[in-house]
């Protein structure tokens, strides 16, 4: 197993490809705290881990609450006795009409995909210290990489403060043998994006725009972000890798 005697937590877990990581993690060996706001539907799926075999516990996680990542870090902690990887995963996304709504788009867009990836590898440092080290991927974007017509400017923006805080975190802590690097998605099929993928029209442009001709799936993002939580990964921090079917290679 890939992860096996790892510790993990994944924000916006719930659902989506944080549910993905947190299933194929769990696969691998790996003890997993799932945190989210959907406290239903992440109990489900740490309770799937469980029945499966697996280990998992579920924690109520807003990101830009620091008391709220201080008692999910404190949890995978004192129940499974360290935390080693941290995946920062949840995250929403607005589309390009939202601009004429002023700031506060812009704002909300900033404070939960910026902000909060920043907030939780503030918390989950202290802890990967304590361990002897630790890997933290960041999930950002295709649209922190390229500007886009029909995303929000916003969105944009929070991503590509992802892509960069990834490197200067990497940077900062390496010498602390605390991996950062960053998963860029293109188009994914997930709860998040489905005004996107349930809409032909949209669905067909993207589609054209994809050089592999269709959405990814949440799954094809997961391996990616296991592959850089495991040994595997052991000298490569501050790097990107762009799950986009070929979208950004054009």
């Amino acid at each position: 197993m890939r992860l096996e005697g790892k510790v993990a937590l994944i924000s916006g877990a719930a659902r989506g490809m944080g549910a993905e990581e947190a299933r194929l993690f769990a696969r691998e060996g790996a003890r997993v705290v799932l945190g989210d706001l959907l406290d239903e539907a992440g109990e489900a799926v740490a309770a799937e881990i469980r029945e499966a075999g697996g280990t998992a516990s579920y924690v109520r996680l807003d990101v830009g609450d620091e008391a709220a990542w201080a008692a999910a870090v404190a949890l995978a902690e004192t129940t499974y006795g360290k935390l080693d990887v941290l995946v920062n995963n949840a995250g929403i996304v607005r589309y390009a009409e939202g601009d004429a709504e002023g700031l506060g788009d812009y704002d909300r867009l900033m404070a939960v995909n910026a902000r909060g990836t920043y907030a939780g590898m503030l918390a989950a440092i202290p802890a990967m210290r304590r361990a002897g080290g630790g890997a933290i991927v960041n999930i950002s974007s295709i649209s922190g990489l390229v500007g886009q017509k029909h995303v929000h400017a916003g969105y944009n923006a929070s991503k590509g403060a992802v892509h960069i805080m990834t490197k200067s975190m990497a940077v900062q802590h390496a010498g602390e043998g605390i991996r950062v690097n960053s998963v860029h998605p293109g188009p994914i099929r997930t709860d998040m994006t489905v005004d996107a993928w349930s809409d032909p029209a949209l669905r067909q442009r993207a589609e054209r725009a994809t050089p592999l001709g269709r959405y990814g799936e949440a799954i094809d993002v997961a391996y990616a972000v296991l592959f850089l939580a495991t040994d595997e990964a052991a000298y490569i921090t501050g790097a990107e890798i762009v799950v986009d079917g070929g979208y950004t290679a054009q």
